[in-house]
């Protein structure tokens, strides 16, 4: 019996920027006497279902956006004659898809670090149960990944995790609901091990994939002490505490390494964690901006960010600290306006942010936008392809909408011009020539304007708001420029690295 394990993806460019950490994760859980899984990321190369034999297991981790990829590839591997498993946010928010559409004979549902073992030795011994209830497992269960079965030369960043879930309640994002609301943060060793093996073998660009690297801020601890909350003051001092810890320690690897994280905007208010930040080679970090206008924020749940020029303050914050910004900002809400746009594309110049993505408003199932726009699709019983609207992503991609939520004062064409429009203008090569600024030799400027223009091909151009044409212009150039880029990245290994004051 042999286990297989596959990232779904429509899309493949031969490499891809970024390790989808779960399935070294799950390559880790699965027992040694099942042997090494088969990995399959179709980011870099497609599923081939000849290399299936019957009986053998497939594991397929899929998100809202990748089901239906990822349940043709179920289909597949099912006629092959093996036994299926669907894992990932959205199998376990719609198990019974993954049964009637994928071909699944179980899907796990929530953290698979610890039940995966059940499912292979239940296959093993005739079959699984239909549902397996991972829950959310406390960190010192988390898996390190098996970085050993990773193919060095397809990936320019490794990842790796340091906490999971997130304190805040955007009603766009289904983490908080997912991964809970309580940050479970693993060991300072146990990160550090991970990235020593990283950088040994020649990765010095690591994401760490968190939920939220600043789970702690100072208002949750000036609230806490307002309230004479004791036990939770101490509890929230202890979570801070922590995070510095780990800074303190990544500090002392090498310098040659870089990291990027996802941090919410009220760290800029927090000087010594920055400080802490830069230290630690923490030089990136994706910021969910969202919006620049404060009705915006509002829609969104997200009041503890800021708009206009309070905005701008906040974010050069953080480039004083020297952690450049990768703004993340979306389009389509029922508050935007025409000049919404250039606004936001003025606001991003202005603030230095560093890398920017523009995404079009998406509602994703286990969030509050979704229920609402769920509830309001009820009675208008709209479908494509036969298809309800309120389940989008099982339409075929090319019949996909351009946007799911009729907006108040624009159509859906506007937004998508527009939004492609800011794209465009915030990627315009003069623009990219002066942020370059920030590399200190010609070189490394020169890296930096490929790898702006690589970014917007491979998330402009591939997204749901773009078109056919553009997606496969933008694999072709990624394919052209993207090996020879991923070399810029890539740094002499150091195999007899040691985990600094561990010695081993």
């Amino acid at each position: 019996m042999t286990v297989h394990l596959v990232n779904p993806s429509d899309l493949s460019f031969g490499l891809s920027v970024i390790t989808p950490r779960w399935l070294y994760v799950i390559a880790a859980a699965t027992p040694r006497e099942f042997g090494d899984p088969v990995i399959v990321d179709e980011t870099i190369e497609h599923f081939d279902p000849a290399r299936v034999q019957p009986g053998d297991v497939v594991g397929i981790g899929v998100h809202t956006l990748n089901a239906l990829r990822g349940y043709k590839v179920g289909q597949m591997a099912r006629q092959a004659g093996a036994r299926v498993i669907f894992g990932g946010v959205h199998a376990s928010l719609y198990p019974e898809e993954a049964v009637e559409l994928g071909g699944a004979l179980g899907v796990v549902k929530g953290d698979g670090d610890l039940v995966w073992a059940d499912v292979l030795a239940d296959c093993a011994n005739g079959g699984p149960r239909q549902v397996y209830e991972g829950g959310r497992i406390e960190p010192e269960d988390f898996k390190p990944a098996r970085w050993d079965l990773m193919p060095r030369d397809k990936y320019m960043w490794a990842s790796v995790q340091t906490v999971r879930g997130c304190p805040k309640h955007c009603s766009f994002c289904s983490v908080w609901r997912t991964d809970g609301q309580r940050p479970r943060q693993r060991a300072a060793d146990a990160v550090l091990q991970e990235i020593v093996e990283l950088r040994r073998m020649g990765f010095r660009f690591i994401a760490l994939a968190d939920d939220n690297f600043y789970p702690v801020t100072l208002e949750d601890l000036e609230l806490a002490a307002r309230r004479n909350d004791t036990s939770r003051l101490r509890e929230l001092e202890a979570i801070r505490q922590e995070r510095f810890e780990l800074m303190a320690r990544l500090a002392e690897l090498p310098s040659d390494l870089v990291f990027m994280t996802q941090i919410t905007m009220e760290a800029a208010d927090d000087p010594e964690f920055l400080e802490a930040m830069r230290k630690a080679h923490i030089k990136g970090a994706l910021v969910g901006v969202e919006s620049v206008t404060p009705e915006g924020l509002k829609s969104v749940y997200k009041n503890f960010n800021s708009s206009g020029d309070e905005l701008v303050r906040r974010l050069r914050r953080f480039r004083e600290h020297k952690v450049y910004i990768l703004g993340s900002f979306i389009f389509g809400l029922p508050t935007d306006r025409p000049e919404t746009f250039d606004l936001t594309a003025e606001i991003a110049q202005r603030a230095g942010v560093v890398f920017a993505q523009f995404i079009p408003l998406t509602p994703l199932p286990g969030t509050i936008d979704f229920q609402h726009w769920e509830e309001e699709l009820e009675n208008r019983g709209e479908k494509i392809a036969g298809i309800p609207m309120s389940r989008y992503w099982l339409i075929p991609q090319g019949l996909r909408p351009k946007m799911y939520t009729p907006h108040p004062v624009m159509s859906a064409a506007e937004v998508r011009e527009r939004t492609q429009g800011v794209w465009d203008r915030f990627y315009k090569l003069s623009y990219v020539w002066e942020r370059a600024k920030i590399a200190r030799s010609l070189r490394n400027r020169l890296a930096f304007v490929l790898i702006s223009k690589l970014y917007r091909q491979m998330y402009a151009n591939t997204g749901i708001s773009t078109d056919s044409a553009r997606t496969n212009r933008a694999r072709r150039w990624t394919r052209w420029i993207g090996r020879p880029l991923r070399l810029l990245f890539q740094a002499r290994p150091m195999p007899e690295l040691q985990v600094p004051g561990r010695g081993v």
